[in-house]
C-alpha cells in the first residue's frame, strides 16, 4: 500500500497533463493506466494515429496532383500500406515513449493497471489499494454505436480499427459527417476508397457555423467524398467479404441499401467510466452518463475530482489538459481557471478547419448584434502559391463594441492560425485590435489580419 497526495485514473491528454502539474505542485502522485502504454486514446489510438495517416496521404495526394505542376517530375509513387502502418505505429511510439519519460522526470508512479475507487480516499489497481488525499478521474470516453451495429473491428469499424485495417478498401461507407468521420474518411479516399459519408442531419460537422458546413462540403465533394445527408441508419449486415448499410431517408421514408468493404461507425463518444464504482460511491452522473462537477471540477463526493471526456463539454483533448491543469491547482490551494468560451476545435482534413466562440446562429438566436469580417485565401498570396487557396478566415465581433465574439476558418493552417485569435479574445481585443497588429508576409495569416480589416473599412487584397 502507498499514500499519495493525487492518484490520476487515465493517462490520456487530461489525465497525464494533471498528473505533471500536481508533481510540478509539489504533490505526491501517481497515474493508474491499464494500458501497455501512456497516452490515453489520443496517443494511442486516437489524435496522434490519425494525424500521422491524415499527413502520409496528404503527401500522397499532393505528389498526384501538385508535383508535376511546380516542375518535379518522376514515377508516380505506389502506396506500401504496411509500411505506412509502422510509420504511423513509429509515431505513436515516439509520442508515448515521451509520456513515460516526463512521469520519470517528474517523480510519478505509474501504477499498471486498471483502477476503481472502493471508497473515498482509496484506488484499487489489481489486488493492491492505495491512499490518496484526492483523486482525479480522467477516464476518458469509448467510441459509441447504434443499434442494429454490431462491431468487429475488422469490417465494420470505430476510429480504432480504422486506424489498422488489413488492407485499403475498395469501398467505405462512414456512418456520420463528424470530425472522426471525415478525417478518416480523407485518408482512405485519398488512398484510393470510394467513400459514402451518411449523416443523420442535414448537414455535414453538426454545430459548426453554417457557411463553413456548405464550404466544406464541396471541397470534399470535389476531393471524391460521396455523401447522403438526412439518412437514419437502419442497420449494417455482414457477410465474410462484404457489408450492407440500409438506411432510410428522412425526407420521403425510402429505404436504399450500399455496399462496402469496410463500415466506419463515427457517431460520436460517450464517457468511459465502466468499472471505477462511482455509483457505490455515490458519485452523481448526468443523465448521458457524464461524471457532474462543481467549478472546481470536485465531485459531490469529497476528494473526488473529475476532468476531460468522463464529464461535460466538447471531447476535445485540449479541453482535457486544460481541465488537468485546472484541477491539479485548485488540489494544491491555487485558482485553477479554465475559460470555456475560448476553446479552439480544429478538423485536420485538407484543408483544415478550425473554429472558437460563437457562430452566427449563436448570435442570432441570442439576439446579439454583430458583424462579419470575412476574407477568401484566394486573395492570399502565400496560399495561392501552394495550391491551397480554398476557404476563408470569417471573424465575429460585436456590433458596438468591436469586440471578438468568435471566428470560423476553412483553409490551409487553419488549426494553427485559429490561435491567433483565441489568444485575441482571450484579452478581450477587438477586431480593431487585430487589424492593426503588423502580419508577417507572405503568410497564410495575412488572412486573419485581412478579416479583422474586413470588419472595419475593409480589406486591401480583395
Amino acid at each position: 500500500m502507498s499514500d499519495y497526495d493525487v492518484i490520476v485514473i487515465g493517462s490520456g491528454p487530461g489525465g497525464y497533463v494533471a498528473a505533471i502539474r500536481c508533481a510540478q505542485l509539489g504533490l505526491k502522485t501517481a497515474c493508474v493506466e491499464g494500458r501497455e502504454t501512456l497516452g490515453g486514446t489520443c496517443l494511442n489510438v486516437g489524435c496522434i494515429p490519425s494525424k500521422a495517416l491524415l499527413h502520409a496521404s496528404h503527401q500522397l495526394h499532393e505528389a498526384e496532383h501538385n508535383f508535376a505542376k511546380m516542375g518535379l517530375k518522376g514515377k508516380k509513387p505506389s502506396v506500401d500500406w504496411t509500411q505506412m502502418l509502422a510509420y504511423k505505429d513509429d509515431v505513436i511510439g515516439s509520442n508515448t515513449k515521451g509520456i513515460e519519460f516526463l512521469f520519470k522526470k517528474n517523480k510519478i508512479d505509474w501504477l499498471k493497471g486498471w483502477g476503481s475507487i472502493p471508497a473515498a480516499g482509496q484506488v484499487k489497481v489489481g489486488d493492491e489499494i492505495h491512499n490518496a488525499k484526492n483523486i482525479i478521474v480522467a477516464s476518458g470516453s469509448e467510441a459509441s454505436s447504434l443499434p442494429g451495429i454490431e462491431i468487429d473491428e475488422k469490417m465494420v469499424v470505430t476510429s480504432t480499427g480504422a486506424l489498422e485495417l488489413g488492407k485499403i478498401p475498395k469501398k467505405m461507407v462512414v456512418i456520420g459527417a463528424g470530425v472522426i468521420g471525415l478525417e478518416l474518411g480523407s485518408v482512405y479516399s485519398r488512398l484510393g476508397a470510394e467513400v459514402t459519408v451518411v449523416e443523420f442531419l442535414d448537414a455535414i460537422t453538426p454545430g459548426m457555423d453554417g457557411e463553413v458546413q456548405k464550404s466544406f462540403q464541396k471541397i470534399l465533394t470535389k476531393q471524391g467524398l460521396n455523401f447522403v445527408l438526412g439518412a437514419a441508419v437502419q442497420g449494417v449486415e455482414t457477410t465474410k467479404t462484404k457489408a450492407k448499410v440500409t438506411y432510410k431517408l428522412r425526407s420521403d421514408d425510402s429505404e436504399h441499401v450500399i455496399d462496402a468493404d469496410t463500415v466506419l461507425v463515427a457517431t460520436g463518444r460517450r464517457p468511459y467510466t465502466d468499472g471505477l464504482g462511482l455509483e457505490a460511491l455515490g458519485v452523481e452522473l448526468t443523465e448521458r452518463g457524464q461524471i457532474k462537477t462543481g467549478s472546481d471540477w470536485q465531485t459531490n463526493v469529497k476528494g473526488i475530482y473529475a476532468i476531460g471526456d468522463a464529464i461535460e463539454g466538447p471531447m476535445l483533448a485540449h479541453k482535457a489538459e486544460d481541465e488537468g491543469m485546472a484541477a491539479a491547482e485548485q488540489i494544491a490551494g491555487k485558482h485553477g481557471h479554465v475559460n470555456y468560451r475560448v476553446i479552439p476545435g480544429v478538423i485536420y482534413t485538407h484543408p483544415e478547419v478550425a473554429n472558437v466562440g460563437a457562430t452566427e446562429q449563436d448570435l442570432k438566436e441570442a439576439g446579439h448584434s454583430y458583424k462579419v469580417g470575412k476574407f477568401p485565401f484566394m486573395g492570399n498570396g502565400r496560399a495561392k502559391a501552394n495550391f491551397a487557396s480554398e476557404g476563408f478566415v470569417k471573424i465575429l465581433a460585436d456590433k458596438d463594441t468591436d469586440r471578438i465574439l468568435g471566428a470560423h476558418i476553412i483553409g490551409p493552417g487553419a488549426g494553427d492560425l485559429i490561435h491567433e485569435i483565441c489568444v485575441a479574445m482571450e484579452f478581450g481585443a477587438s477586431a480593431e485590435d487585430l487589424a492593426m497588429t503588423c502580419h508577417a508576409h507572405p503568410t497564410y495569416s495575412e488572412a486573419v489580419r485581412e478579416a479583422a480589416l474586413a470588419c472595419g473599412d475593409g480589406p486591401i487584397h480583395i
